[in-house]
Formats: C-alpha cells, structure tokens, sequence
C-alpha cells in the first residue's frame, strides 16, 4: 500500500509561481512512475505530468508545457510539480497519482493509476 500526500497548493496571482509536492510513502517509490493530475470544478481530471521512475522520462500536457515541471527525489520519496506563468485556468485541485508497471504515456490516459492522493487546491487570481 502507498500513500500519497500533497502539499504546496494556495492562492496566487497570475503569473506567479507555485511548487507542489507529493511525498509517498512505501520502499519501492522509485518503480513507480509518478504523475500529476488537476480537475477544476465542474470539468473531468485532467492529465498535467508524469515523470518515469529514475526521472530520465517527463511527460506534460500541452496546456502547461514550457511552464510546469515536473521532478522526483527518490531518496525523499517525493514528487514535485514547478508551476510558473500561472494563469486563472490554472485553477483546479491537483492530485498525485503512482503507477507500478505502467509507464508516462499510460498514465497520461489515465491508465494504470494505483494510487491517488487526496488532493490540494491551487486557485489563480487574475
């Protein structure tokens, strides 16, 4: 069993910066591909990153590439996400995913999620 927990989610202005985290728990993090998701309200989730196990493989959604990145630290057990640029439909609830045995292009159909974390709110004022 993993569990996820996110952290960093707040209240910020467009064109601002926000850092996400995720820290998993569990001796195995590194085989699991690792990713972020962000559902607004009234929308379906949406696929925003993944990152493959050793981190030598991202993948972003076009709506946020060239503004987020995504990144790990095995030996802490946590995932990041770097949002700059933001903008108000940036705004949405952004959740962690872990997949075992899957890989980044899997996971941004949202196949072969594991686990989920319970979610952190980034709201963007304009």
């Amino acid at each position: 069993q993993v569990q996820l927990v996110e952290s960093g989610g707040g209240l910020v202005q467009a064109g601002g910066s926000l850092r996400l985290s995720c820290a998993a728990s569990g001796r195995t993090f590194s085989t699991y591909i690792m990713g972020w998701f962000r559902q607004a309200p009234g929308k379906e989730r949406e696929f925003v990153a993944a990152i493959s196990g050793r981190g030598g493989v991202t993948l972003y959604a076009d709506s946020v590439k060239g503004r987020f990145t995504i990144s790990r630290d095995n030996a802490k057990n946590t995932v990041y996400l770097q949002m700059n640029s933001l903008k108000p439909e940036d705004t949405a609830v952004y959740y962690c995913a872990a997949a075992f045995g899957a890989t980044t292009q899997l996971m941004s159909n949202m196949r072969g999620i594991n686990y989920w974390g319970q979610g952190t709110q980034v709201t963007v004022s304009s």
